[in-house]
């Protein structure tokens, strides 16, 4: 039998009409949605019709994605999906948080909510940015970087794909040289340089959000961007809010999943991108991706019924 992971997207996956037909055709996923849209109203609009520009600002698209993406997998559940195991890319993080039941929705969602603003507002005042540095081993990568002590590794995304963040002028230098060199690199459509030191100062402020919340122990492991290791109810205060700032280690937590059993990813969220990824990273592995309600029921049969 399957060894199941759900994984999450993260920012930069949102779309408008995101989440509209499993509104429309599932009651669960319509109730949850309904909560969120409670505590942030017009938020269903924007996901359904846009405009793109207000959708892509970080304290709305932060929000949206995990209303959508906690909604999915509400969906996945009544279908009779059950995982073995939960991650999140970034922001993704934080549905799989509540998927896994560290953290209740209310809860998780007003924290996503300022976790966005802290994040809109700190690029706001440190401008930066985010550029994906292709077929380049990681090590490679840093090599590249010691002649740029203001940009960063932030993202180890997969065999042959590194992101690095920091100053825009910097970054614009960092791109100059890799361009020099025959080397390729692509800009991201981010507002900021997240994951990067830029961020440590919205990184304080969600640990200052997080004091007091109640955190649970979580049912299933839910693999940490911080360690790439399943978060233990001890230290999940503590890597939430230092993921904001600090690399996400996705490569080495898909491997380290693997390495306990799951053979099979089911991405729940808008796009492909982390399905891209993982085939990328384990190309014998089994995944399948769902942003909808047809997806969920594709998903279900491909896996011979609920799991």
């Amino acid at each position: 039998m399957a060894r199941l992971a759900i994984v999450f997207p993260g920012q930069g996956a949102q779309i408008p009409g995101m989440g509209q037909a499993l509104y429309e055709a599932s009651p669960e996923a319509r109730m949850l949605m309904d909560r969120a849209e409670e505590r942030m109203p017009g938020l269903l609009a924007i996901c359904f019709r846009g405009p793109m520009d207000r959708l892509t600002r970080t304290d709305i698209a932060q929000p949206a994605l995990f209303m959508v993406e906690a909604a999915l997998a509400e969906a996945a559940r009544a279908a009779g999906l059950e995982a073995q195991a939960a991650a999140g890319f970034s922001l993704g993080e934080w549905p799989a948080c509540w998927f896994a039941g560290l953290l209740g929705f209310e809860e998780a969602f007003g924290l996503v909510r300022k976790r966005g603003a802290f994040m809109q507002r700190c690029a706001e005042e440190t401008p930066g940015g985010m550029a994906a540095v292709l077929r380049l081993s990681t090590h490679e990568v840093e090599d590249h970087l010691k002649g740029h002590p203001d940009i960063r590794a932030v993202n180890f995304n997969a065999p042959g794909q590194t992101v690095v963040a920091g100053p825009i002028k910097a970054l614009e230098a960092y791109e100059q040289d890799l361009k020099a060199r025959g080397l390729r690199s692509m800009r991201l459509n981010v507002a900021g340089a997240f994951h990067s030191p830029l961020m440590e100062t919205a990184s304080g402020q969600l640990a200052f959000a997080l004091e007091g919340i109640r955190i649970s122990a979580p049912i299933v492991p839910v693999y940490s961007n911080l360690t790439a290791r399943p978060y233990t109810l001890a230290s999940a205060g503590e890597w939430l809010s230092l993921q904001l700032a600090a690399p996400v280690r996705w490569e080495e937590s898909i491997r380290n999943m693997a390495e306990e059993g799951v053979d099979t990813f089911l991405e729940l969220g808008p796009g492909k991108v982390l399905s891209g990824l993982i085939g990328k990273i384990l190309p014998e592995a089994r995944v399948l991706q769902a942003e909808d309600p047809e997806g969920i029921r594709q998903a279900v049969e491909r896996l011979g019924g609920p799991v």
